[in-house]
């Protein structure tokens, strides 16, 4: 492997957001990242979003389509610091917990836990079921790791765009990956960046 790899999954609970963020913050890291889309995430991003489809591909470097159970990413020989699902829907959830591995997301997701890599799933949904919980405990049984996007209103965040990149920088520091200018508390304030305006995040 010439560089290190990500998997990225987008499923389709609300908040495609979180995972085009995700593909934005690991591309100036170096990491080669490969994404795949759910057929609900396709629907949510024409919801919430104004992105086209071709401009969210273009931040990956390679596109697996979902129904393609041979990609590369299905195999455990296909190596990766691991996979990210940003948002994780409690559908997707469950198929992960019950290693049903029905569609290309889902399959590498189960890669990434018998092969005993980082999987970690930004779960979406409130209030939660006991089905819901009991999926949780089974995943994180096998060595998965829920990670809800909570906003850290301690960084007292002035923009959507700033909760959500904080919520995924967190995320990505579980696979060792370091944001930089990420605030984190006790340490120093950094000097104040350009950011999106809210407007701007809302257009996206």
């Amino acid at each position: 492997m010439s560089r290190q790899r990500i998997v990225i999954g987008i499923s389709g609970a609300s908040g495609f957001q979180y995972g085009l963020k995700a593909l934005e913050l690991v591309r100036p890291l170096g990491l080669e990242t490969h994404l795949v889309i759910s057929k609900g995430a396709e629907m949510t991003r024409s919801l919430e979003t104004d992105i086209s489809r071709e401009e969210v591909l273009q931040k990956a470097d390679v596109v697996h389509a979902i129904g393609n159970l041979g990609a590369s990413i299905a195999s455990g020989s296909f190596e990766s610091v691991g996979m990210l699902i940003a948002p994780c829907s409690m559908r997707t959830l469950s198929a992960v917990a019950n290693s049903l591995s029905d569609n290309l997301l889902t399959r590498a997701a189960d890669v990434a836990l018998k092969e005993r890599r980082r999987l970690v799933l930004m779960v979406r949904e409130t209030p939660l079921t006991l089905s819901h919980i009991r999926n949780m405990e089974l995943v994180t049984q096998m060595g998965g790791i829920l990670f809800p996007p909570v906003p850290a209103m301690y960084q007292r965040p002035t923009s959507i765009d700033e909760i959500i990149t904080h919520s995924v920088a967190r995320a990505l520091d579980l696979f060792g990956l370091k944001v930089p200018r990420l605030r984190r508390w006790g340490e120093p304030e950094l000097p104040a960046a350009p950011s999106s305006t809210l407007h701007e995040v809302l257009m996206l």
